[in-house]
């Protein structure tokens, strides 16, 4: 009989003597549908049939599980899928809490309402019984729970169902019928095809044994394939049977006697399940061959069409029958088909208790009465293994898609094949390949190219010799280089489909686009990294018994083995992963290079990359191939996830341990992840994945998503031989500074292995301890075997913390720290933070399930963690990408610690500068105007003492308000975890800052008191010279007018000759205040020091003392003891020589502005003061025994603090010549006094008089008192709208160099290289007068002061006039009451009424006065911005005051300034500079030559160069370990970093010459230019300010 026709007879089979088959169908489908949809509401998924759930439903950080005994029947659903995601195949025996009358449940006792009186009545007994028995519903079936969740999934969730349920060992379901229509079936193919098998196969030959391994998705494997199905009605469990015969200690299928089995189920009968047996290659293997068993639920009479479809696949029929003496029609034809038929055949008799019987070839009889299931199973083992001898496996699961009718396949619909239409294009291109010709080929980028720029990045940061910048820009060149080949073998075809694909896909075809490609490179690709995988077991294992031999040159030789084959599975490896990072090195490589190309769209991978990222795709965060972290590719593809989701908080879970511990596997079973696992190395480098907080518990924790880190093993076999130690060190120090919280796996209890790990580990967390970063930390025992020991956990976290505290004592003699235990390291609580995990498998794999106390144990770590996580409040996405480049780059370099800059914190700490600046300014601002009001009161004479109190009350109000706005702040969500360490300190600062501004306001208005006290007398005085003179103008205007009518140059004749005798006549007994001759005191002094008069003029005449503070070398001002050769300053004398200077500078000006010149006048005493204390500081400098200064040094030293000092005296002294000498202001009144007179004489009457003199005074107080008002508010709107003074100290760096570069000015370029100070104070006052002068704004603002200011006179003259008209006064009261209203805001010349008692109108008076002001308004209205800068304090000073009031340290290489915003800041802060500078700049040299060094500091640091930290230094000191070289190195943190600010290495080319005719050296040898530097343009190098000073 041919196959066709056996399957022909079997399909005919008739069935028709079943008188139950004439069912009606469509009242069977509409009780089945009302099952179901009963089913569903108990289980509340009556809204999801349609409704799909989805992997997003399950996965992610949800509630927590509840215990069992807690769930109800809505909740089982959800609660089994929790379960299952977990890997606790106990999802299937959930109990459940009893909140239902109407449910039985079978695990608890049912109890009966009866009348206990009627107990003889055992009918009435035994049909209560059934009656409500039946009346009850059966609590839900298992197996209808996982169906029913199964039949409301979308595809992905049930790839995800059936793959868990293959890790517990489950049967998987292979043909399911239709819930509702029964008669159609699928196949859910799609959900089969990621579940994968691994198994060994012995084959014994005379005198070996060779095992070979086998692992593949097990759609493609070609097995044989056993049906099992019975032929009606059994007592015995068939399903516990089969799991018999697979494992007997594991219930593969559920069956009839699992607890929560019920009679009652709705989706089970027709459903078929399918499993594998997978031999471990032992000697007790039940099979020596992988084996599929399937068992069709159900009565196979019942259920056509599954029972032909296995009938038809299997290798093997197992039909169980209650007997074959009455068997049922039906049944006799069903088992005479398949009797004849030519496939093995095993009867298993229910009712028959004989062994096996062969009837014929392959055709057996075996009972099962009366025997036990052992003695069955093996024998019903070795008749499988007799009838498969021979046989060639025939069943390939993924055949199923094609070669069998009558089912339909879930991989058909349209979705689907879209996706994998795309896949087959790419795996088309690969199909016929070598793997690594493929990589080659299609992959080029990440091959040699890629591991070669690494090498070369690597160099970078370990650069040796003399000639450091040379070589890098070689370096430079080199790695330029790899990134163009990168560019020109970047158009792959593959990566084009792919990325095309990304692109043009809808999401959802996207998802089956990825899975497919994924599942189909797996397939493709399965052989050969099988067979490596197989080689690198046996080596790993003579590796692990050489070490235990101890024999060196040996393992020294395997390992290298062992890393060869380890390179062969790199190569071997082809799938996503690859092609990821492919497209991550092109973008790198176009990205470095600005390359263009309509050919791909490089620029739009990190969007295609976050996309994937966003849907829960893990992504390569460290190469693990290449051990490097493509930096810019993650920076762009975290770039662009926060462009998409916004700049989200995340909790960075990392996780490190040894290899093989078991890392990604509990990882993917606590969130449900899909970190790759798979035998050999799991993992490489380090992988992170987003997990979301869902909505139900989002309001527990301060984040928005988990970002999980999953990393290789630490102590790696393949690496030994390598850099091992560097390796595992390099990468627990990136993932521990990455993670808010690290987990430590440490597998087993191997105190070795362990030491090991801890050692690592110990050593990464003190590295954050020292660069401020405060991870925190779990230790996860895993694969422990009793855990429920109690005094066992609590010695071994004892043991825990004494190896901890070990191992922080070894690595801090390493780390040069001093920590005696763990805790000093990071905060940790052995009780809390150490777990005990199970071991995983319940067995031996491949067969063992999970072990369910491994879920618990994991569940229990999970709740830990989250409790922990909910504490804390994350980090952002953006300072996760900024955490990344920190903690790389710091890697590069061999001293992380001094290489370690963390960008975000930087950031933050820069714009709590700006902050910090805002505030001040209000404090500055406010300061400013009651300092102007106390002025005014202290001038009129309306206040006489100024006291904390009163300021205080001024004050305050702004003070507090800037304490609430700091409290904002600081509250700020964003980065309050950042801010809180600064917050106590700039609290405090703040508060000192306040009590400064009181302070200084409080000194300078007593000053101002005490000037007025001891002018009282003489403003005594000079208001009895002013009404003298007064009187004096008008009675000389009547005595000339009685004369007759005079000219006006006669007036005027006449008014001069009174003058000079009235002059004459009042100063009489007054001596006039001399003016002072600086220069001749200057030249006495000089000469009293012992100088000669004639080189003190030639140095004057010269003139070079006035740029003593800018010479480039001082050689010429130094003579050398015994030395007949030519000769130079070494950099370090010179430096020490320019300090000299500089304190000399500052101690001579604090010196000469304490002098009391500006109330007591000039005495020359107090620059012989000053000329002392220099020529004493001068002597007490000993520089060393080889040289010392010239007298010429001394002189111009002198003159140049002569020079300094001079405006200072020479403005006091005339300030004090204004204040106490008669003649000059009576000098100063003698205009005024002629008007006055010219008045009378012209007949004007008293009013008009009177009205004149009062607006000459008001035009004096008016134009102060706006000046002095616009010079605050323009200096506001200056700081608000100038650029370069609205930010912090960085900001304004940036400006002055731009204005540097724009002017190209070397003189300028010096002075700021040399006095950074000086310099930016002059850009300052620059800046602002450009500004007044080029803006409207200083006009408008004066403008607007004049006008309120008039106003405010005119009002206070109108109310005077008013009030004193209506109670009738007199001219002195109106006088009393107008200048006491202008009191408040101007300062009067004291003007007495009683020459005017005459003026009784003064509404005339008024009209006149307002006449005058009218005037006075047209005149003013022509005032120049630039009078502003006359008085008391100019806009620009007030900005130097408050822009200029930081640190001013310069970096003791390069002599770059530091920026901190904040002075006095080292002991919270080191100095730190943007971005330093060539140490040519600086006129560093080469000692004992004149070759100038143009390396950058920032280089040398991590260089194996020295340097000479004084000129007394004859031992040079290691760059590397500069902080240790002296006091003015350990504050400074210089970090290393290889990019190069162009500005400066432009800056070196454009004034090379210069630079040398300035500090007297050469760029020559050591010291040459690289090539490279001359490129660079002014345009790049202003560009590049823009770059690197970031606002």
């Amino acid at each position: 009989m041919t196959v066709e026709q056996v399957y022909d007879g079997v399909f005919s089979v008739d069935l028709s003597g079943d008188n139950d088959k004439s069912v009606n169908n469509s009242a069977e489908n509409n009780t089945n549908q009302k099952e179901i949809e009963t089913l569903l509401n108990r289980l509340h998924l009556q809204y999801k049939h349609d409704q799909k759930l989805s992997p997003e439903d399950f996965l992610g950080i949800r509630p927590l599980l509840k215990e069992s005994h807690e769930i109800s029947e809505g909740d089982l659903a959800h609660a089994f899928l929790q379960r299952l995601m977990m890997l606790d195949y106990r999802a299937r025996y959930i109990l459940i809490k009893q909140d239902k009358a109407d449910v039985s449940y079978s695990q608890s006792v049912s109890v009966l309402d009866g009348d206990d009186t009627d107990d003889n009545d055992l009918d009435d007994l035994f049909s209560t019984t059934e009656d409500f028995l039946e009346s009850k519903l059966s609590h839900v079936h298992p197996l209808d729970v996982q169906m029913a969740i199964f039949h409301c999934s979308d595809n992905f969730l049930k790839q995800n169902m059936i793959t868990k349920l293959s890790q517990c060992q489950y049967a998987l379901p292979l043909l399911i019928p239709n819930p509702v229509t029964i008669n159609d079936v699928e196949c859910p193919l799609w959900a089969l095809r990621q579940v994968k098998k691994t198994w060994k196969i012995s084959e014994i030959s005379a005198n070996s044994k060779k095992i070979t391994m086998r692992s593949m998705p097990i759609c493609q494997a070609e097995t044989h394939m056993i049906a099992f199905f019975r032929l009606g009605p059994l007592s015995l469990s068939k399903s516990q049977l089969m799991n018999a015969l697979i494992n007997e200690r594991h219930d593969i299928f559920f069956h009839r006697n699992c607890p929560g089995s019920t009679k009652s189920r709705h989706l089970i009968d027709g459903l078929t399940e399918i499993a594998w047996y997978c031999p471990a290659g032992k000697p007790n293997d039940s099979f020596t061959d992988c084996i599929a068993f399937c068992n069709l639920h159900g009565d196979a009479l019942l259920i056509e069409k599954q029972r032909e479809i296995l009938m038809k696949e299997s290798s093997v029929n197992v039909v169980l029958v209650p007997t074959l003496k009455k068997s049922h029609e039906s049944t006799k034809k069903i088992i005479s088909v398949l009797y004849k038929f030519s496939k093995p055949l095993i009867i298993l008799v229910a009712d028959n208790n004989h062994g096996a019987i062969q009837k014929k070839d392959r055709k057996y009889i075996m009972g099962l009465k009366d025997r036990s299931q052992s003695d069955v199973s093996a024998e019903l083992k070795q008749v499988i293994e007799k009838v498969l001898s021979g046989l060639k496996a025939s069943f390939k699961l993924q055949s199923m898609d094609c070669g069998v009718s009558g089912i339909r396949v879930d991989d058909g619909d349209t979705v689907y094949k879209k996706g994998k239409s795309a896949a087959m294009k790419i795996v088309d291109l690969v199909r016929n390949r070598d793997i690594s010709a493929n990589k080659d080929h299609y992959l080029p980028c990440q091959g040699s190219f890629w591991h070669d720029w690494c090498v070369k990045k690597r160099e970078l940061y370990h650069l040796k010799g003399d000639r450091i910048e040379n070589d890098k820009t070689v370096i430079n060149k080199e790695l330029l280089k790899i990134r163009e080949a990168q560019c020109k073998v970047s158009h792959s075809k593959l990566i084009n489909l792919f990325t095309e694909s990304l692109s043009d896909l809808e999401s959802k075809e996207r998802k089956y686009f990825l899975k497919w490609t994924q599942l189909l490179m797996d397939g493709l690709f399965m052989d050969e990294p099988s067979l490596i995988l197989q080689n690198y077991d046996k080596m790993w294992c003579e590796v692990l018994d050489l070490k235990k031999k101890g024999k060196s040159d040996m393992l020294t030789e395997k390992q290298t083995e062992l890393e060869q084959i380890s390179e062969k599975l790199q190569c071997a490896t082809f799938g996503l992963e690859q092609i990821f990072r492919e497209m991550g090195q092109i973008y790198e490589a176009h990205e470095a290079t600005k390359t263009q190309t309509s050919k791909i769209k490089w620029s739009e991978y990190p969007k295609l990359a976050a996309d994937l990222i966003i849907s829960g795709h893990p992504v390569e965060l460290m190469d693990g191939d290449a051990g490097h972290v493509p930096l810019s590719w993650i920076s762009s593809l975290l770039g662009a996830v926060i462009e998409k989701l916004g700049d989200k908080k995340v909790f960075v879970l990392s996780v490190l341990g040894a290899q093989s511990s078991g890392k990604s596997t509990m990882l993917n079973v606590m969130f449900g992840l899909q970190f790759a696992v798979s035998a050999g190395r799991c993992t490489k480098g380090a992988y992170m994945q987003l997990v979301q907080v869902s909505e139900e518990v989002k309001n527990d924790f301060k984040f928005d998503y988990f970002l999980v880190i999953d990393t290789e093993g630490l102590h790696a076999l393949e690496l030994a031989g390598k850099t091992s130690l560097h390796h595992d060190n390099e990468l627990a120090t990136f993932v521990v500074g990455l993670g808010n919280m690290t987990l430590i796996n440490i597998f087993g209890e191997n105190p070795a292995e362990m030491q090991d790990v801890l050692q690592i580990v110990v050593q990464a967390f003190m590295r954050m301890k020292k660069v401020k970063l405060s991870p925190s930390c779990m230790f996860v025992h895993q694969n422990v075997t009793d855990i429920a020991a109690v005094e066992k956990n609590m010695d071994g976290k004892r043991r825990l913390q004494e190896k901890l505290d070990q191992m922080t004592n070894l690595a801090a003699q390493e780390e040069e720290c001093n920590f005696e235990c763990f805790c000093d390291v990071i905060a940790f609580d052995v009780k809390q933070d150490a777990k005990y995990i199970t071991q995983l498998w319940e067995g031996s794999p491949p067969m063992a399930p999970p072990n369910p106390g491994y879920s618990e144990s994991i569940q229990e770590l999970k709740n830990t963690i989250l409790s922990k996580a909910s504490q804390s409040d994350g980090i952002t996405l953006s300072n996760f990408r900024s955490k990344v480049y920190d903690l790389w780059m710091a890697l590069m370099n061999e001293h992380f610690v001094f290489s370690f800059r963390n960008t975000a914190e930087i950031a933050v700490y820069r714009k709590l500068e700006v902050q910090y600046g805002n505030w001040t300014w209000e404090l500055r601002n406010n300061m400013l105007t009651v300092e102007n009001q106390l002025y005014t009161e202290i001038e009129n004479g309306d206040c006489i003492k100024v006291d904390d109190e009163r300021l205080l009350k001024d004050l305050n109000k702004t003070y507090n308000k800037i304490k609430d706005d700091m409290a904002s702040h600081f509250d700020d969500k964003k980065n309050k975890e950042i801010l809180v360490q600064w917050q106590g300190r700039f609290e405090n600062k703040i508060k000192d800052f306040h009590k400064e501004m009181i302070d200084n306001v409080k000194r300078k208005m007593n000053e101002v008191l005490q000037q007025k006290m001891a002018c009282r007398k003489y403003d005594e005085k000079k208001t009895e010279f002013s009404n003298q003179l007064l009187q004096k103008s008008k009675e000389l205007a009547e005595q000339l007018r009685e004369k007759g009518n005079s000219s006006n140059q006669e007036c005027k004749r006449q008014f001069d000759d009174f003058w000079h005798c009235w002059v004459k006549k009042l100063t009489a007994d007054v001596q006039p205040i001399e003016d002072i001759n600086l220069e001749k005191d200057q030249t006495k002094i000089l000469e009293d020091k012992g100088f000669d008069l004639k080189m003190i003029n030639e140095r004057r005449e010269k003139g070079e003392y006035k740029n003593i503070s800018r010479v480039g070398n001082y050689t010429s001002y130094t003579h050398k003891f015994f030395n007949t050769f030519a000769w130079s300053l070494e950099h370090e004398e010179q430096q020490m020589i320019r300090l000299l200077i500089k304190d000399v500078e500052n101690q001579s000006d604090v010196a000469i502005r304490k002098k009391p010149v500006a109330t007591s006048g000039y005495n020359s005493v107090y620059l012989n003061e000053v000329a002392s204390n220099v020529h004493q500081t001068l002597k007490n400098c000993q520089p060393n025994k080889k040289w010392t200064f010239k007298k010429e040094f001394t002189v111009d030293l002198l003159l140049h603090v002569f020079d300094i000092t001079e405006r200072w005296i020479s403005e006091s002294h005339k300030q004090f010549q204004m204040n106490n000498d008669a003649h000059t202001y009576l000098n100063s009144k003698k205009r005024e006094s002629y008007n006055i007179f010219k008045s009378f004489y012209d007949r004007n009457s008293s009013i008009v008089v009177f009205g004149e003199i009062i607006c000459e005074k008001l035009k004096v107080s008016i134009e102060k008192a706006v000046c002095n008002l616009t010079r605050i508010a323009l200096a506001e709107e200056l700081r608000c709208t100038t650029p370069a003074f609205n930010g912090n100290r960085s900001k304004l760096e940036k400006y002055v160099l731009k204005s540097l570069a724009e002017k190209e000015n070397f003189d300028d370029f010096v002075t700021y290289i040399q006095d950074p100070r000086k310099f930016v104070e002059a850009f300052i006052e620059e800046t602002v007068n450009s500004q007044m002068l080029r803006e409207n704004k200083a006009l408008n603002i004066l403008k607007k002061k004049f006008e309120d200011t008039f106003k405010f006179v005119s009002q206070a003259l109108f109310d005077a006039t008013t009030e004193v008209t209506t109670q009738k006064g007199d001219i002195v009261i109106w006088g009393e009451k107008f200048f006491g209203l202008l009191k408040d805001k101007l300062i009067l010349d004291n003007l007495s009424c009683e020459s005017f008692t005459d003026i009784g109108d003064l509404d005339f008076l008024k009209q006149k006065i307002d006449e005058g002001l009218d005037s006075m308004k047209k005149k003013m209205s022509q005032l120049s911005v630039k009078q502003i800068k006359e008085f008391r304090l100019s806009p620009g000073k007030i900005l130097i005051n408050q822009l200029c009031d930081c640190c001013w340290e310069k970096c003791p290489f390069c002599s770059a300034v530091c920026i901190c915003t904040i002075k006095d800041h080292a002991k919270d802060n080191d100095h730190s500079a943007q971005f330093h500078r060539s140490q040519a700049v600086n006129g560093v040299h080469f000692r004992s030559t004149v070759e100038l060094s143009v390396d950058f500091c920032t280089t040398k640091v991590v260089s194996d160069g020295s340097f000479y930290p004084d000129s007394t230094s004859e031992v040079p000191h290691p760059y590397k370990k500069y902080r240790t070289a002296g006091a003015r190195f350990a504050t400074w943190d210089i970090t290393p970093d290889n990019s190069k600010l162009k500005y400066w290495t432009w800056f070196l080319c454009q004034f090379k010459k210069k630079l040398e005719e300035h500090y007297k050296l050469k760029f020559e040898g050591r010291g040459e230019i690289p090539q490279e530097w001359r490129k660079h343009t002014k345009e790049e190098a202003i560009k590049s300010l823009d770059e690197m000073y970031k606002e």
